[in-house]
């Protein structure tokens, strides 16, 4: 598979870390956060906006929040702390890759 988009960035004992539209890690568990409480009684709703290096066996290795809520952060990083992805493969070798994740606060409306 051939990759003309890929950013390529040399890492620690000669991995290669991709980040391209056509090698992304697919997630195959997904882990819903909770709502925190205090976001739900000052009625706080919003969008956090993470990048994740997945690792070579799928597992979330690091999270860096772009930007968000302070209130919602915590509950967005635990939850997707918990995800597991299906790493791509590249010259048969999985590679860590990175994941821009955004999460959706948004509560239910009162009827």
């Amino acid at each position: 598979m051939a990759c003309f988009a890929a950013r390529g960035q040399q890492g620690h004992d000669n991995e290669v870390r991709t980040h391209c539209q056509i090698l992304y890690s697919q997630p195959i568990k997904i882990v819903r956060p909770n709502y925190p409480a205090l976001a739900r009684q000052t009625k706080i709703e919003g969008r956090v906006s993470l990048n994740c290096i997945i690792g070579f066996d799928g597992s979330v290795e690091e999270v860096k929040v772009k930007k968000g809520n302070a209130l919602l952060i915590q509950a967005a990083t635990d939850a997707v702390s918990q995800w597991k992805f299906k790493p791509p493969i590249l010259n048969g070798k999985a590679v860590k890759t990175e994941a821009h994740i955004d999460i959706d606060f948004q509560l239910e409306k009162e009827q």
